[in-house]
C-alpha cells in the first residue's frame, strides 16, 4: 500500500519536526508541431510523419510547469508519463531536461483515449501520487476525455479546464473555466487536474538549458 505522503525526518531538528514530500505525476502526449506541414499517404488515409517535428502537447506542458513550481517551492516530487513507442522518447527527455525527475513510458501505441487512460491508471495505482496533472485535451485528436477517465479509474477527485492551482497540505484551492466565466473549487488529494493556459502563461514555460539537457540524460 502506498502512504499518501512520503515523510521525511531531520534529525537536525530537536523538535524532530517533519516534512511531506508530496508526490506528483504529469501526463504528456507527442504531437506534432502546428508549423509542421501535414501530409497523408495511401489515400489520405495515413498521416506521414516524415518531417514533422513532435513536442509536448502545449495543456500538458502547461501543468508540467505548475509541477515544476511545487517542485522549486513546495519540494515535489515530478514524474512524467506517456503511452507511446521509442519515437517518443526526445519529447520525454525534453520533460526531464525541463526538470522532472523520472519518465514512464508505456510501449504501446495509444490508439484512443480510453485506452491511454487505462495505462496511465496502472502507473498512477503503483506511483503511489497524489497529484496528477494532464492536458484537458491534445491538439492533435482534442478528445479532451483521458483526464477524466484517469479519475474516474483512480477514484479521484477532478478539476478540468483549470486554470489556477494552489495546494496547502492536502488541501486544495482550484479555478476552472466555465462557460460564462471562472469557478473556485475547494477540494483535497489526491486529486487529478485536466490543466490549460492559465494555470501558467506562455512566458512561464520553461526552455531547457544546457545543464538540464546534461542532466535528463542520467536520469531513469
Amino acid at each position: 500500500m502506498h502512504s499518501k505522503f512520503t515523510n521525511y525526518w531531520l534529525s537536525s531538528f530537536p523538535t524532530q519536526k517533519r516534512f511531506y514530500s508530496m508526490k506528483v505525476l504529469v501526463c504528456i502526449s507527442n504531437v506534432p508541431d502546428t508549423t509542421s506541414k501535414i501530409n497523408f499517404t495511401d489515400g489520405d488515409t495515413k498521416f506521414d510523419t516524415s518531417g514533422v517535428q513532435f513536442v509536448i502537447n502545449p495543456n500538458d506542458e502547461f501543468g508540467l510547469t505548475r509541477a515544476m513550481w511545487l517542485k522549486e517551492k513546495q519540494g515535489a516530487t515530478v514524474h512524467v508519463a506517456t503511452v507511446g513507442e521509442a519515437s517518443v522518447e526526445p519529447t520525454m527527455r525534453k520533460a526531464l531536461a525541463i526538470g522532472a525527475d523520472e519518465a514512464i513510458r508505456v510501449n504501446a501505441v495509444p490508439t484512443d483515449g480510453f485506452f491511454v487512460a487505462q495505462q496511465l491508471a496502472e502507473i498512477a495505482k503503483n506511483g503511489g501520487y497524489d497529484l496528477i496533472i494532464g492536458g484537458r485535451e491534445s491538439i492533435d485528436y482534442n478528445g479532451g476525455m483521458v483526464p477524466g477517465i484517469l479519475a474516474s479509474l483512480l477514484d479521484m477527485n477532478f478539476v478540468n479546464t483549470c486554470i489556477k492551482l494552489e495546494i496547502e497540505g492536502d488541501n486544495v484551492t482550484a479555478v476552472r473555466e466555465i462557460d460564462g466565466g471562472k469557478e473556485t473549487l475547494s477540494t483535497s488529494l489526491p486529486l487529478v487536474v485536466g490543466g490549460q493556459k492559465g494555470l501558467v502563461e506562455e512566458s512561464d514555460l520553461k526552455i531547457p538549458n544546457m545543464r538540464g539537457i546534461m542532466m535528463a540524460r542520467k536520469k531513469p
